[in-house]
């Protein structure tokens, strides 16, 4: 990947982080105008992005946006359906498959659990001991032989 297509990535990036809190979260992910933007395809800007990050434009949202619903449900002061729609999700089942498959358990059942968990840890601190991990970087287990 060339290095002007590696900037147009990270100013995507920006771009794409900078619309979703602007909106609330409430915008869905456009990648046909931040395309037009910088002045490619939406394919290929696709494309170089998955190649520079690891995941597509949408996948990156919709990790950033169940990291804010992880900090939100920590507070445990809203409930699951609440924090579905305060980080942009207009859907109760995509936003809780989605966000069992990044974080390996149902919203409700984080919520229950993580709210005592990082009492009386910095912000910051918890964010990082918290920060789901996708299923491909998951530690890969071979079955256990006696």
């Amino acid at each position: 990947m060339q290095s002007q297509e590696i900037s147009l990535c990270e100013h995507f990036i920006e771009i794409v982080e900078e619309l979703d809190l602007d909106s609330g979260g409430a915008q869905p992910l456009d990648v046909d105008a931040l395309a037009r933007g910088v002045n490619m395809s939406a394919g290929h800007l696709s494309r170089e992005f998955k190649l520079a990050y690891g995941e597509s434009p949408y996948s990156y949202l919709m990790t950033r946006r169940i990291e804010r619903a992880m900090a939100l449900l920590r507070r445990g002061d809203l409930s699951v359906t609440e924090v579905c729609f305060a980080v942009g999700c207009a859907s109760l089942g995509t936003f809780s498959t989605r966000f069992t498959e990044l974080v390996g358990m149902p919203p409700s059942t984080y919520r229950s659990q993580a709210a005592g968990a990082t009492a009386g840890m910095p912000p910051c601190v918890a964010k990082q001991v918290t920060r789901p991990i996708r299923n491909r970087e998951a530690p890969v287990t071979g079955p256990q032989l006696a």
